[in-house]
């Protein structure tokens, strides 16, 4: 199910912030710039109404004259600049009013500007947490938007009944006739590595405009062709600067498009500078393929420009694996986009990728993998001796390959031996490009084995 963008935009001051961190669960103002472990948060997830949405914070809008020449008039059209493009890319929007301090000539400005989209808005009066403030939100009606919905984003209150109306403002959902099994490939990496000219040497034609100008690419867009009687959907994005470079204007949220895209995608072909090799920002991109689950390869480009030994190859390698080690299934290609070197493997690696990760193991062959491993390898014993054990295992989904496994304490299980059964099931099995899902559940020991004699006698 696509994950619709819900932006929330308003003046400065309102609770837009703590609104986002209210929705998402979490204080997103702080980071780590740690490789391989964050993503530039100017966006976060929540769950509600059974789908997930992307909610997008944005800076406050400022009243001001954008015609004088001072520091807050450039201020001002950089911010209306955002808030503009939040709404081109949102799917809806929340209008975040202050109850506290009541309508303003901003809040009017803010709501002409809404008014003239085609986008569902919804209108919440934030610091409402006395009755006299909910009663008095009724001015808000003024701003033509529908009803205030009165709400405390620092407590939560209200919050549901926000989310329920954003839910019930989104389009609904249509089931996707897809298209005859077409296989949706994104190309996404920071700018300037080479996206839009591997897009165009792939269909043969200038499809996209191919630029040195970092951040030529700001809207995501889709290539239908044809490879080996496959029907394939090629996404080319706009390149993602590491957090630090993003300017406040439309590269900021081209961060959006592309996690769209990543999203949209089966496999997700991240493409590398070989003249300056991987880059935290690489590993950046890197790590929101693995939180969306998708199949990846590591396309390493402009290898022509490399000059070479006998070494080369096996010294490249190792830099890469040591940079995406989070990484380790992803499969390696060298290219050269502008000559075309090797490019038709970057389509026959999407294509095996995607195959192992539509793989589906029987639960006969997994439960021999399993007794296997733990014979090999048994789990280390819990607390007063007794035995941790696992009873078996099945495999509930593919894309990403799900496996669900019994055990009488799912809570012990040790994040090494997680890894060390997801290598045993490489090993046998490959998954070659695609993330795997260990899922450990509680199962009470003769209920186990009730269930374990059950299946024997099915097969």
């Amino acid at each position: 199910m696509p994950k619709p963008i819900v932006a929330i935009v308003g003046r400065p001051n309102v609770g837009k912030s703590t609104l986002f961190n209210k929705l998402i669960g979490e204080r997103l103002a702080i980071v780590e710039d740690q490789p391989g472990t964050t993503r530039d948060r100017i966006y976060g997830e929540t769950e509600w109404c059974g789908r997930i949405l992307t909610v997008v914070d944005t800076a406050g809008l400022l009243p001001g004259d954008d015609d004088a020449e001072l520091p807050l008039a450039e201020m001002t059209r950089r911010m209306r600049e955002q808030v503009q493009i939040a709404i081109e890319e949102a799917d809806a929007i929340i209008f975040l009013v202050d109850a506290k301090h009541g309508l303003t000539a901003t809040d009017e400005e803010v709501a002409e500007l809404l008014r003239k989209t085609n986008k569902p808005v919804v209108l919440g009066a934030n610091k409402a947490e006395t009755e006299e403030r909910r009663l008095n939100a009724v001015e808000f009606y003024q701003l033509g938007l529908g009803e205030p919905i009165p709400l405390t984003a620092f407590h939560g209150t209200g919050t549901g009944d926000l989310l329920d109306a954003v839910c019930a403002a989104l389009p609904q959902v249509e089931t996707e006739e897809e298209e005859e099994e077409t296989l949706k490939i994104a190309i996404v990496g920071r700018p300037n590595v080479g996206k839009s000219s591997l897009l165009n040497k792939l269909i043969g034609t200038e499809r996209t405009i191919v630029s040195a100008i970092p951040g030529t690419t700001r809207d995501t867009i889709d290539t239908e062709m044809l490879f080996e009687d496959q029907k394939i959907t090629l996404i080319d994005t706009a390149g993602i600067r590491r957090r630090g470079a993003i300017e406040p204007g439309i590269e900021r949220y081209s961060v959006l498009r592309t996690l769209r895209a990543i999203d949209r995608s089966d496999v997700t072909l991240l493409l590398i500078d070989a003249v300056e090799g991987p880059t935290a920002q690489d590993t950046h991109i890197a790590q929101m393929i693995l939180e969306a689950k998708k199949g990846v390869v590591l396309v390493v480009n402009k290898w022509d420009l490399i000059e070479k030994d006998n070494n080369t190859y096996q010294e490249f390698t190792e830099w890469m694996r040591q940079a995406f080690h989070f990484i380790p299934y992803a499969p390696l290609v060298f290219i050269s986009a502008k000559t075309g070197q090797r490019i038709h493997k970057v389509l026959e690696m999407a294509q095996l990728v995607n195959e192992e990760r539509n793989k589906r193991i029987s639960t006969s062959e997994l439960n021999k993998l399993l007794r296997e491993a733990v014979q090999a390898h048994p789990p280390a014993a819990i607390h007063k001796g007794a035995h941790l054990r696992l009873y078996y295992a099945t495999q509930p989904q593919v894309a990403p390959p799900v496996f669900l496994f019994f055990t009488n304490a799912p809570e012990e299980i040790h994040f090494g031996y997680k890894r060390y059964l997801e290598n045993r099931l490489r090993d046998a099995y490959g998954f070659v490009g695609t993330p795997i899902v260990l899922v450990f559940r509680a199962q009470e020991e003769d209920e186990a084995g009730e269930q374990g004699r059950q299946k024997r006698r099915r097969r």
